[in-house]
């Protein structure tokens, strides 16, 4: 798995120096949007909290009386491609098989934002304008050198064992470097100095309790300690999904894992649920974002299934400094 893991990041790292060594010389130049953009990005594949810090992003944005969109990609939708408004801040227009599960979850926690879906994100954020908004947030937008961003904000944990898209130095490009608290603060210092003009913050990722799909209550970890517990989820990097659970005191008695942005058709709900009575489980526990793919299904109401409410906690620094973004940029 090692091997093969550094046989897809010098893959990936190769192509991204090509591409930013053409940007770094003006062979090639970003297209400017009509309103600011604030990418929130990473380097690796997966896993870093991009999507609640999203989530945080846009309501901080909306009690400040901003009106805030979102831009996707909309990866695995059925738009990906011609693209589509997955909500006007009223009201969401579509399901998530054709925004993608991340945009749609996103629509769920922050009704007043407008969702927009595409590859063709300066479209997307020309239509955003359109309709009113005023601020752009790129998800997973690091690598999208062909837009111009006005604030970019990195995740980033020293710790990833996974394939990484683009090289450390890569991250001198970042604005703001939000890296994984716990690290070794020799180790911060480093980086501090290696990029001199980045500001750094530190953030972690936070349970929030379980929800009952269906329901708005949220309990708390112990609920489910020395319960029959069955687990799943189709995310970039499933143990970590298992390892939190551990951390809370949770110890599943099966795990499945899927691919991450797993549709789960028939078959595999089935599946889950015949494991769940073969163990004679208590409780279901997955993500949010899969939960989204599955709380219409009947066999979910019928058991008791709970998804993990998590949240990016950042320093309250950050905030100061992203407040100073705005008032210089709106």
């Amino acid at each position: 798995m090692k091997a093969l893991l550094l046989f897809i990041s010098f893959f990936n790292i190769s192509g991204c120096k090509i591409k930013n060594w053409l940007y770094a010389r003006k062979l090639l130049t970003p297209k400017k949007a009509p309103l600011p953009v604030i990418s929130v990005g990473n380097i690796s594949f997966g896993g870093t909290g991009k999507t609640p810090l999203v989530i945080n992003l846009l309501s901080y944005l909306i009690k400040q009386g901003s009106k805030p969109a979102l831009i996707s990609r909309g990866y695995r939708g059925k738009w990906e491609k011609e693209g589509g408004v997955l909500s006007d801040g009223k009201n969401i227009l579509t399901n998530w098989r054709n925004s993608g599960d991340e945009p749609f979850m996103v629509a769920q926690n922050t009704p007043q934002a407008g969702i927009f879906i595409g590859k063709n994100r300066l479209l997307s954020c020309q239509k955003a304008k359109k309709m009113g908004f005023e601020l752009a947030v790129l998800d997973d937008g690091f690598q999208h050198r062909r837009l111009h961003r006005d604030l970019d904000i990195v995740l980033y944990d020293p710790d990833e064992k996974t394939a990484f898209r683009e090289p450390f130095s890569s991250l001198k490009r970042a604005q703001i470097l939000l890296i994984k608290k716990g690290i070794d603060p020799s180790q911060k210092k480093v980086k501090k100095e290696g990029f001199p003009e980045v500001t750094i913050f530190e953030y972690s990722v936070k349970n929030e309790g379980f929800i009952r799909c269906g329901e708005k209550k949220r309990e708390p970890a112990e609920m489910f300690k020395g319960k029959r517990v069955l687990a799943f989820c189709g995310i970039a990097r499933p143990e970590k999904f298992l390892s939190f659970l551990q951390e809370q005191g949770i110890e599943p008695l099966f795990f499945f894992r899927f691919p991450d942005h797993y549709s789960y058709p028939l078959s595999s709900l089935e599946k889950i649920i015949a494991k769940f009575r073969k163990i004679n489980g208590e409780m279901v526990i997955t993500t949010e974002k899969d939960t989204v793919k599955i709380m219409k299904n009947k066999m979910f109401k019928e058991i008791p299934a709970y998804y993990l409410k998590i949240d990016l906690e950042v320093e309250d620094k950050f905030y100061l400094v992203f407040s100073q973004f705005l008032l210089n940029k709106v």
